[in-house]
């Protein structure tokens, strides 16, 4: 049975560096056994969040992946030391999954990047991605992921110019397995 993790976040500029962060973990994971999505960018530009109207078409997609997924990784910039619009708008979606018999992210391992300029709203940015986490009943990894945009920068390719980000991407990537940790090979 394959383990699903769904990657969130990014911003709405193409290649950002909190995109490029998003999909070196999810490369990561997969590398390790994992299936992975993403929804970054354009494709999580939904109106914003409003409890009463419905959930538009181009919501449920990413809805019903987050609700069949094992795990899920949470990527922000930081944005005025916090997380943006596009990310908690996102989150805020997640209340279609009120619910469920798994509610919110209930039972999922998540891992979470922040990326800032700055290690002051880096930090900030993780601290929060942490405290929504919590209180949509999911699992935070133990390890979260910083990075200061301002010292390390992802290549095209979501690669860092840091070896201590690219640790902490792998650090990140096994430990959305759960303590078990990734499947090992056969």
């Amino acid at each position: 049975m394959s383990y699903s993790i769904v990657g969130i976040g990014g911003s709405v500029d193409p290649g950002s560096q909190s995109e490029r962060a998003l999909h070196a973990v999810l490369a990561a994971a997969a590398a390790k056994g994992a299936t992975t999505s993403v929804f970054t960018g354009s494709a999580l530009e939904f109106p914003a969040y409003h409890s009463n109207a419905p959930t538009p078409a181009d919501a449920r997609a990413y809805i019903e992946a987050v609700r069949t997924a094992d795990a899920v990784v949470i990527s922000s910039p930081g944005y005025h030391g916090t997380v943006s619009g596009l990310v908690k708008n996102a989150l805020d979606y997640l209340e279609d999954l009120r619910t469920d018999s798994r509610p919110y992210l209930d039972g999922r391992t998540v891992g979470l990047v922040a990326v800032a300029r700055g290690w002051q709203a880096a930090v900030n940015t993780l601290t929060t991605l942490r405290q929504v986490t919590h209180a949509l009943r999911g699992w935070p990894t133990p390890f979260g992921l910083t990075v200061n945009s301002a010292v390390t920068r992802f290549d095209e390719h979501g690669v860092p110019d840091d070896p201590g980000v690219l640790s902490g991407i792998d650090i990140v990537a096994g430990q959305l397995f759960g303590p078990a940790g990734p499947p090992r090979a056969n």
